[in-house]
C-alpha cells in the first residue's frame, strides 16, 4: 500500500466554522491522524446550518458540515469542566500539530495558549487562524466570511456600476485561508525536521484574502486609481460577458482579447454586416460601444444552446464556456473521469459525495476514507486507543461529565 504524504503526523484541533476545519481536512486526506474537539453545549455553527439531508434538520445531518469535516475523529469535551485540561494535555503530548481558529485570547483563557502548549510539548506546531491576526488594534474583532468580504474590498468590486456592492455567495473568503494554512504547516514540519523545534503560526484570514485582490491594489499603489464595480467588463477584452442562449436559464461566457480572436469570433458568427462597422473594428472602438456589441452577440447566442456556442467558439480558438448549475457540475464527464467527487457512507446521512483535492500527487495520492463524524462519535476511541487513557480513568471522566 502506498504511504500517504502525511502518514504518521498527528493533529488535533479546537475549531469552529470553516477555515480551520478545511485545513484539517487537507491534512487528513493525505494521511494525518486528525482529532477534532467539539462541544454538544456549543456545537459548531455548520452542524446546525442547512442544507440538511432529506430536508430533515439534525446535528448530524448538515451537508455543509459534512463537506468540510471528513477524515477525522470527533471527541466531545466540555471545555468549561475543571478536568477538561487533563484530556487536553494528553492531546498536546500526543500531537505534532494543534490548530485553533477562535478570537485571540480564547485559547489562553482555557489554558491552551502557545506558551502553555509548548511547555508540555516543545516540538508542537500550533496554528491560530483568526479574522485579522493575533496582533494589532483590530485583533479582537470576531466574524465570518461576509465581514471579510467587505473589509478586503471584494464587495466593492463585485456587482454592477449602477448598483451597490454585492455580497459573494457562501462564506467567501473562508475558502482562501486553508491552502495558505496548509502550506504554513508543511513549512513548520520541515523546520522541525531540520531543527527539532516547533513553532507558532499566526495566520490572518484578512491578509490571505487581500492577496487575491493584488491587481486592484497594484493599480492603486502604482497609478493612484481606485477600481470600481464593472459587472463583467475588463479593460483589455471585448466582448467579455455572459450571453443568454436557447433554453431555460441558459448562458455562455465568451471572451475576446486579441485581434486574431476577434477575427475568429466574427467568422464563427458568420461575419454579419455589423462586425464591419467602424465602431467595432478595434478593441478601443468595441470598448466604447460595448453595450451595443453585447446586444448584437446575444441576438446570435440566443438561437443556440450553450453547448453549441461553446463548442463553435472553442474550435475557432475563442475562449468560451457554458454556465453550469450544480447538477451539471456533478454530472460533468470530465469531473467524473477525474473522480473529483468521492462517496462515503455515513451512519445517519447515508451515502454523501465529498470533493477530493483538485490536484493529484503521483506518488502519494490523497485518499478519502472516513465520512464526517457524528458529534462525539469517537470520544472513547480517541481517549482509550489513541491517547492511551486507562479504562478506569476514562470511566471516571465520563461519570464526571467531562465528555459531552
Amino acid at each position: 500500500m502506498t504511504k500517504k504524504a502525511l502518514e504518521g503526523i498527528k493533529v488535533f484541533g479546537i475549531t469552529y466554522a470553516g477555515t480551520a476545519n478545511m485545513t484539517m481536512r487537507s491534512l487528513g486526506m493525505h494521511g494525518a491522524t486528525v482529532v477534532r474537539v467539539e462541544s454538544l453545549s456549543r456545537p459548531c455553527n455548520l452542524r446546525v446550518a442547512g442544507p440538511f439531508k432529506d430536508n430533515k434538520p439534525g446535528i448530524n445531518r448538515s451537508a455543509y458540515y459534512a463537506g468540510v469535516n471528513n477524515d477525522r475523529y470527533s471527541l466531545a469535551l466540555n471545555l468549561k469542566h475543571p478536568k477538561a485540561g487533563l484530556v487536553l494535555k494528553k492531546l498536546v503530548h500526543w500531537a505534532d500539530i494543534f490548530i485553533e481558529n477562535f478570537t485571540p485570547g480564547a485559547m489562553e483563557r482555557v489554558g491552551m495558549g502557545y506558551k502553555a502548549v509548548k511547555e508540555i510539548n516543545p516540538q508542537i506546531i500550533m496554528l491560530s487562524i483568526s479574522q485579522q491576526g493575533q496582533t494589532g488594534p483590530h485583533r479582537l474583532i470576531a466574524g465570518y466570511g461576509p465581514l471579510l468580504q467587505g473589509l478586503t474590498g471584494h464587495d466593492h468590486l463585485t456587482g454592477w456600476p449602477d448598483r451597490g456592492p454585492a455580497l459573494i455567495g457562501q462564506s467567501y473568503p473562508d475558502f482562501i485561508a486553508p491552502p495558505y494554512a496548509t502550506a504554513a504547516i508543511i513549512a513548520g514540519l520541515d523546520y522541525r525536521e531540520r531543527t527539532g523545534k516547533g513553532q507558532y503560526i499566526d495566520l490572518s484570514n484578512y491578509e490571505c484574502a487581500i492577496h487575491w485582490l493584488a491587481p486592484a491594489i497594484l493599480d492603486y499603489v502604482a497609478n493612484g486609481r481606485i477600481q470600481h464595480r464593472r459587472g463583467n467588463q475588463v479593460d483589455n477584452a471585448a466582448p467579455h460577458n455572459v450571453y443568454r442562449c436557447r433554453g431555460e436559464d441558459a448562458w455562455c461566457a465568451i471572451t475576446v482579447f486579441t485581434e486574431s480572436e476577434w477575427i475568429a469570433f466574427c467568422q464563427v458568427i458568420g461575419n454579419p454586416a455589423w462586425t464591419k462597422e467602424p465602431k467595432f473594428i478595434t478593441l478601443t472602438d468595441r470598448k466604447k460601444n460595448e453595450t451595443e456589441l453585447d446586444a448584437h452577440i446575444e441576438e446570435w447566442t440566443k438561437e443556440r444552446t450553450p453547448e453549441e456556442v461553446m463548442t463553435l467558439m472553442q474550435r475557432a480558438g475563442v475562449s468560451a464556456g457554458k454556465i453550469q448549475n450544480c447538477q451539471e457540475v456533478v454530472e460533468d464527464p470530465q469531473i467524473k473521469h477525474r473522480e473529483y467527487f468521492r462517496t462515503l457512507d455515513h451512519a445517519e446521512m447515508g451515502p454523501f459525495p465529498y470533493s477530493a483535492p483538485s490536484y493529484k500527487l503521483s506518488k502519494t495520492p490523497a485518499e478519502l476514507k472516513m465520512p464526517f463524524p457524528s458529534l462525539g462519535e469517537h470520544t472513547e476511541y480517541v481517549c482509550r486507543e489513541i491517547l492511551g487513557v486507562p479504562e478506569e480513568e476514562f470511566v471516571d471522566l465520563l461519570i464526571d461529565k467531562v465528555f459531552e
